[in-house]
């Protein structure tokens, strides 16, 4: 097999556009899996995601007296998939069960953020591939958009608050990430009716100017945007009140990824809201959203 394209042997990686595959392999290695190695224990700093080429690994789950196997992953698909959802942290255990080859890709850890007042863990981080990523839950703010009348509505402006702070110390040249549901829905055409959401929590204007400011502190880019302009209607949430989510298409765009200035700086972008994820069996209310970054 030829040197470049030995990371093929994975079907996933031999799946993914050339482009992507290329700048993908710059950050992998090929490592020997041998039997009953442990990659990572359930709660542990998730150092590596494994893409194998051969052999099989197994995901453990704890268990009152041992553990049970959750799940295998041979040449079809990857171990680490944690990093997809913004963590850094492995949720089971992982073993090696029949020896193979694999291709394997560094993560790091991120400092973390301190920006929640009340202390919920509503971030997870990590550095993939040099670029530093945080993924946030940021409060929804409950009903009521008054700070003094509602402490969930307070909390969520504090939350931004300090994150716009922190954000405004880092460097705009470094490369990084904000994503996940950040719980704001910023332009007129991030909601399905403008003028009925600017009193409804999500959408009042003092929530778009905390998105703003979030913005303005890095000089943060909105890759979805530039590759979706407006006056596009662009959504991420759809209620469960619907019964049928595309019939009455009253959505909002709550679902967001930042980059910061240096990273932002390859594009044009490639975006993508993976809206037919929302018509499965018991869906989340939120579709994922993916953008392609030239690292």
């Amino acid at each position: 097999m030829a040197e470049d394209s030995r990371h093929c042997a994975n079907r996933l990686i031999a799946a993914m556009p050339e482009d992507l595959r290329g700048r993908l392999e710059q950050h992998l290695e090929i490592v020997p899996l041998t039997p009953r190695t442990v990659l990572a224990e359930s709660g542990s700093p998730l150092r590596y995601a494994y893409f194998p080429h051969a052999g099989v690994i197994c995901l453990m789950a704890a268990l009152r007296k041992g553990g049970a196997e959750t799940a295998t992953v041979g040449p079809e698909g990857f171990i680490g998939f944690e990093v997809l959802l913004g963590s850094s942290t492995a949720s089971q255990r992982v073993l090696v069960q029949v020896a193979g080859v694999a291709s394997r890709l560094p993560i790091e850890d991120a400092s973390p953020l301190d920006v929640c007042r009340e202390g919920h863990a509503r971030c997870v981080s990590g550095v993939v591939a040099g670029v530093e990523l945080h993924n946030f839950y940021i409060p929804a703010g409950g009903d009521a958009p008054d700070r003094t009348l509602n402490p969930k509505f307070d909390h969520k402006l504090d939350f931004y608050e300090k994150l716009s702070a922190a954000m405004a110390l880092r460097d705009p040249k470094a490369p990084l990430l904000l994503v996940g549901d950040l719980n704001v829905a910023p332009g007129e055409h991030d909601v399905w009716n403008h003028r009925h959401m600017l009193k409804v929590v999500s959408h009042t204007p003092v929530e778009i100017e905390a998105m703003a400011n979030l913005h303005a502190s890095l000089g943060f880019v909105d890759p979805v945007r530039a590759a979706i302009p407006e006056p596009q209607k662009l959504f991420s949430w759809w209620s469960y009140r619907a019964a049928d989510f595309r019939a009455s298409n009253r959505g909002l765009r709550l679902d967001h990824l930042l980059a910061s200035p240096g990273l932002a700086a390859a594009g044009p972008f490639a975006a993508k809201v993976h809206d037919n994820v929302r018509e499965w069996e018991r869906p989340s209310d939120h579709a994922p959203v993916s953008v392609d970054l030239e690292i």
